[in-house]
């Protein structure tokens, strides 16, 4: 049966002007107040941070507006094809793969290290959302039914973690997890999953490696070893509070400025924020990322087509999951793990994953109240 997906200004300039403009401002606003910060990181310097965000920024913002206005059928024609090459990359830094801070997780291509676990972010998403996009609700119920996403997302899961990345796999299983949700899969099914977890937890703790296991002690105790495991969260926490609560002022965070504060241009950028703007600038920041959230979700209410909200929820949730840890995680909420705050933190790999999201999730959005695309 064929079924008309693109019917309506199918042209570039009409799809143009229905992306979300709230949506993309607020993108925008975030980046800037990303510039301005590691501007400030370097002490009222443009380099060697802010510019380069800039630019990031801007080649990434173009490929959103593209990814945005190519047909959304597309997505759904190739998203095994993503999924496939996404996880031989993963296998290719299995092989031979760029080391930094004692991880394996980067493809050197000289002018630029990929990370293909960020890919794999975008390319599990539109696997399972055509997956489930083709599946009969029986077949969801069913416990044979799971087999094949849960799969799925086992593989690059095992190739992420052993690199070893947990932070990643771990937001790889969430996202796996609220999909399933999405498409009807039983609480009861939840709970065994999360019942044989909690009763393995002596086992895998064996498995971790040890500086996981000193992320999760210095978590519950950071007084343990506040030199080494706990240096830092504690200068985390010590910024936040010298912050205050109107912060100390832009380029006058005493904490940063003066070194205390590690990664304070990617990991800990957040507590830098905090420093310089306070309690209130902090809040603006997370509410202006709530904002962002809640329209991708708002997103999800206007679309009709199946595949289209499924592909909204999974990558919307990610991003969500980005921001939730870092803060969390730098305000003594969880252990400390390597996860940026997307368009704040300095990296090119994330900044690139997290608008291409952007760009997919305003494609499914402009073509959300069209039929289900045909079956390839």
């Amino acid at each position: 049966m064929q079924l008309a997906y693109e019917n309506t200004q199918t042209s570039a300039l009409g799809k143009f002007f229905k992306l979300s403009l709230p949506y993309i401002l607020l993108i925008v606003l975030l980046a800037f107040l990303g510039t301005m910060t590691l501007y400030s990181a370097a002490n009222g310097s443009w380099n060697p941070w802010a510019l380069k965000h800039i630019i990031r920024f801007g080649i990434s913002f173009g490929v959103m507006i593209f990814l945005a206005l190519i047909s959304s059928r597309t997505y759904y024609k190739y998203a095994y094809v993503f999924y496939g090459l996404s996880l031989l990359l993963l296998v290719a830094v299995e092989i031979g793969g760029h080391v930094g801070m004692g991880a394996q997780r980067w493809i050197d291509l000289g002018f630029f290290k990929v990370q293909p676990s960020e890919l794999m972010k975008i390319g599990l998403v539109l696997c399972l959302a055509r997956y489930f996009d083709s599946a009969t609700i029986h077949g969801i119920k069913s416990n044979r039914g799971l087999v094949i996403p849960v799969i799925m997302a086992m593989l690059p899961v095992a190739l992420i973690v052993i690199q070893p990345d947990l932070g990643t796999g771990l937001m790889l299983l969430f996202t796996t997890g609220i999909l399933l949700f999405a498409v009807g899969v039983q609480w009861w099914k939840f709970g065994t999953v999360a019942a044989v977890i909690s009763a393995a937890l002596p086992l895998i703790w064996n498995f971790l490696h040890e500086y996981q296991q000193n992320r999760i002690l210095t978590f519950l105790n950071p007084e343990r070893d506040p030199l080494g495991a706990g240096y830092h969260i504690i200068q985390s926490k010590i910024a936040f509070g010298s912050g205050g609560v109107v912060g100390k002022g832009f380029l006058h965070g005493t904490q940063t400025h003066l070194n205390f504060l590690p990664e304070k241009h990617t990991d800990f950028i957040f507590t830098m924020f905090s420093e310089e703007f306070g309690l209130i600038g902090s809040l603006c920041l997370v509410m202006l990322n709530l904002a962002l959230i809640a329209i991708g979700y708002i997103f999800v209410a206007r679309t009709k087509n199946y595949f289209a909200k499924l592909v909204i929820i999974g990558l919307n949730t990610n991003y969500f999951l980005y921001v939730f840890i870092n803060i969390s995680m730098v305000t003594g909420l969880m252990p400390v793990v390597g996860v940026p705050l997307p368009l704040i933190s300095y990296g090119g790999t994330v900044m690139f994953s997290i608008m291409a999201s952007f760009g997919i999730i305003l494609c499914m959005y402009i073509n959300g109240n069209q039929q289900n695309p045909d079956r390839f």
